[in-house]
């Protein structure tokens, strides 16, 4: 399993973290996207091997801008994904 921390630019309100979890999830098969706008950040958990291309032809159309790129291993524990 493959978590990706991505830095997301444009997001503003909770309306904004809904539509970029919205447009990730619509797109691809993730296992779970959550969005903060405080943090100014996407984490997306999935079985796929994404590059940060493939979150930009995604996400550019939205007008949120992709600002970092990080892929680690996602392991399952008790309270969720870490």
């Amino acid at each position: 399993m493959n978590k990706y921390v991505l830095g997301i630019d444009g997001m503003r309100c909770g309306m904004c973290e809904m539509h970029v979890e919205e447009t990730i999830t619509k797109n691809l098969k993730v296992k779970k996207a959550n969005a903060s706008h405080l943090k100014n950040q996407l984490v997306v958990i999935t079985e796929l091997n994404l590059t940060i291309d493939d979150f930009k032809a995604i996400l550019d159309p939205t007008g949120y801008r992709i600002t970092s790129f990080d892929r680690m291993v996602a392991v399952k524990k008790l309270f969720g994904w870490r």
